[in-house]
């Protein structure tokens, strides 16, 4: 598997994790319930970061061609 490839697909799962979170828990004055929707706040986002750190490692990673210089004109 090319570097970055399993970086993005943790980080996509993060923010799926992070708005099922954020958007299915109805807290109703439950302390323990509001950390865990705030949690998903910040699963969420540190998906966002982990899929992009995913995306340019891939970037970087991918095998350019080298340059053929030809002088026989």
């Amino acid at each position: 598997m090319k570097p970055g490839k399993p970086w993005l697909i943790i980080g996509g799962g993060m923010f799926i994790l992070g708005l099922i979170l954020f958007y299915l828990i109805n807290p109703d004055g439950n302390k323990n319930l509001e950390v865990i929707k705030n949690v998903g706040s910040f699963i969420g986002l540190s998906g966002m970061g982990v899929a992009l750190a995913g995306i340019v490692v891939y970037l970087i990673s991918k095998n350019e061609q080298p340059i053929k210089k030809n002088y026989d004109v």
